[in-house]
């Protein structure tokens, strides 16, 4: 066992990757997917039809429900909540549920609440409190409720206005289909 699972937890699951550590306090469903390195902080609940890739970091008080797939490098901020039923009802269970797919790289600030069947892009941040009721793109800077579109972000964590320019040097950047280059 090449991973590290505390005492206190409830994990079900065989398929965690190396080097990964659940906290006290989580429950891991049997089907559950972790990746390699992740940390799974503490109180977090992961349900069978989860996939979460390597490098994840999942602060605590996060549940991630069946549907939900998270890519590398995500990092999911304490108390974000994902909801896969768009018209919840006590008692009432679907056979499928909405999907969200987190891509690689992304953050999700704390308390943040991401609705069914959105896809957050790759590199993208959402802010703190933010409430995601569409798709993000990839490498923007959403925050608000619901969320607006603030500005841009690259792979290194440079944050950008919304005419692609660094707010601190004013270095001018461009977007391309898969990366934000400097110009």
């Amino acid at each position: 066992m090449d991973y590290r699972i505390h005492p206190l937890a409830d994990v079900q699951s065989s398929s965690i990757g190396e080097g990964t550590t659940i906290w006290q306090f989580c429950v891991v469903f049997k089907q559950a997917i972790i990746g390699k390195n992740c940390n799974i902080c503490a109180n977090c609940i992961i349900e069978n039809r989860v996939s979460i890739g390597d490098n994840v970091t999942v602060k605590s008080g996060v549940q991630v429900w069946d549907g939900i797939t998270v890519d590398d490098n995500v990092f999911i901020g304490p108390n974000v909540t994902f909801t896969n039923d768009t018209y919840p009802r006590s008692k009432k269970h679907l056979d499928e549920y909405g999907k969200i797919h987190v891509k690689k790289g992304a953050t999700i600030g704390a308390n943040s609440t991401i609705l069914p069947n959105v896809i957050i892009g790759e590199y993208s941040l959402i802010g703190a409190g933010t409430v995601v009721t569409k798709d993000i793109p990839p490498f923007s800077v959403w925050y608000g409720n619901p969320a607006v579109h603030k500005g841009y972000i690259t792979k290194e964590a440079v944050v950008l206005t919304l005419e692609l320019t660094d707010k601190v040097t004013g270095d001018k950047y461009c977007l391309t289909d898969n990366d934000i280059k400097k110009v």
